[in-house]
This record gives C-alpha cells, sequence and structure tokens, in this order.
C-alpha cells in the first residue's frame, strides 16, 4: 500500500514459538515493522519506555504481570491485540478497547485481518483498500538450536509426534519441539491441507488420493475421518 504509515509493533508473550508465529506473519505484511518481542511485560515496558510504538500483540495469561495488567498501565495511544489460548479472556480484553482478540494457534489470515482492522480504524485507510498480501514464501524453524529456512515449496509433507514435528523435504528431515498446530498457523493456506491430527500434505506433491488416503512420496497417509469433508471438497477442486 502506497504512501501508508509504517507501523512499529511489539509482541508480548512468555512462549518463544507464539512470538515466532506472530513475528513470521507480520514480516509478511508491508508497512509493518516488528521493533522488538518480550518474554514478559517488564521488558516490554522498557522497550516501550526507549520507542515509539504503535501497535502491541500482548499475551494475557503471562506469569507475575498478565497481559491485563500491564495493558491498563501503557499509554492509550499504543493500541492493543491481545493474545491467548483461551476464550474466556475475550470480554475483559474487548472493555480495554483492544483492537482485536486472537485465539492461539494464530493463522495468518486472522492476523491479517486484525491489521487491516487496525489500518481501517487508526491508520485512516480506506475501506476499499486492497488488504495486503502474503510475500514470503519460506519460514524458520528451530531445530539443533539453530533457527532453520526451509522454502515452503520443499516441504513435501509434515508429521507429528506429540510436542515434536518432522517436516519432510525431498532429501532430509526436519525435527522440530513444536506443535502440528503452531506449525499449521505458519503455512499458507492454498498451499497446504491438514487430513489427519498427525499429517498436514504439501498439495503440489500429492501423488494420487482416494476417500481413505492420500498417497505423497510413496507413503499412503490416512485421512481421517474429522478432516475427511474438508480435504475431499478441497482436492475435488484442482
Amino acid at each position: 500500500m502506497q504512501n501508508q504509515k509504517n507501523i512499529a509493533c511489539l509482541i508480548v508473550d512468555d512462549e518463544a514459538v507464539a512470538r515466532d508465529i506472530i513475528a513470521t506473519h507480520l514480516s509478511k505484511i508491508e508497512n509493518v515493522s516488528v521493533v522488538a518481542n518480550c518474554s514478559n511485560a517488564i521488558e516490554a515496558f522498557n522497550i516501550i519506555s526507549s520507542h515509539n510504538i504503535d501497535l502491541l500483540f500482548l499475551d494475557i495469561n503471562m506469569p507475575e504481570i498478565t497481559g491485563i495488567s500491564f495493558a491498563k498501565s501503557i499509554n492509550k495511544d499504543i493500541k492493543i491485540i491481545f493474545t491467548t489460548a483461551y476464550r474466556n479472556y475475550a470480554v475483559e480484553g474487548f472493555e480495554l478497547q483492544a483492537v482485536d482478540y486472537l485465539l492461539k494457534p494464530i493463522s495468518f489470515e486472522r492476523l491479517l485481518k486484525s491489521i487491516n482492522v487496525y489500518f481501517k480504524v487508526y491508520g485512516h485507510n480506506k475501506p476499499n483498500a486492497e488488504p495486503f498480501t502474503e510475500t514470503n514464501h519460506f519460514m524458520f524453524v528451530r531445530s539443533d538450536r539453530r533457527m532453520l529456512k526451509i522454502d515452503f515449496e520443499a516441504i513435501i509433507y509434515i508429521e507429528s509426534f506429540s510436542d515434536y514435528i518432522k517436516i519432510h523435504l525431498a532429501n532430509e528431515t526436519i525435527v522440530t519441539r513444536e506443535t502440528i498446530s503452531a506449525i499449521e498457523a505458519k503455512l499458507p493456506k492454498h498451499q497446504f491441507l491438514r487430513i489427519h491430527r498427525s499429517y498436514i500434505v504439501s498439495i503440489p506433491h500429492i501423488n494420487s488420493f482416494t476417500n481413505e488416503h492420500v498417497e505423497i512420496n510413496n507413503k499412503a497417509l490416512t485421512i481421517s475421518r474429522s478432516y475427511k469433508k474438508e480435504v475431499l471438497e478441497r482436492l475435488e477442486q484442482y
């Protein structure tokens, strides 16, 4: 979007994975920059004291100082998008006139909607302006104490093992400590499809499918009953 004010964002969440997901999503949006990310309210207060922050992504359920308490203590010119894994905090969040309330795991599309609301209400954005678009074609994941860059096109499928996932590429498999729902939130929905509690597949890499299985990379992966309707509807569109 041309001539649009750049928005300075701060991410506050005690979970590193949650911060990484939000930062990755924001990196795909024009006119938005992440000044810093913090694991607690004290760190965030120091950043706010030394930087001009426009928009705060604030986790509600944090130790010591909760997001709600912190929100009440900061400059009201800083707008807030609350993030949490618990639905029951929504009412209190909106009483503080939050821009939005995002339930984890946060998808790119849902966060993008919140950003567009912010620009429309506070950024003097034209109501009929085109929404911001996704520009990145990769993500970063933590593996062996490093953040690895993975191109979306290189991913064949993703497999879950409790709190770990295996990201299967053509020539290697990357293991990272993350939930499959968290990694799903980072993926472009037009390119990937959840077919089972334990599987996400890359649609371009699918060789064939039936009502029960998706064949990909010479493996037959089960389509679970709860995902079957959506999976078949999506695949039959191609």
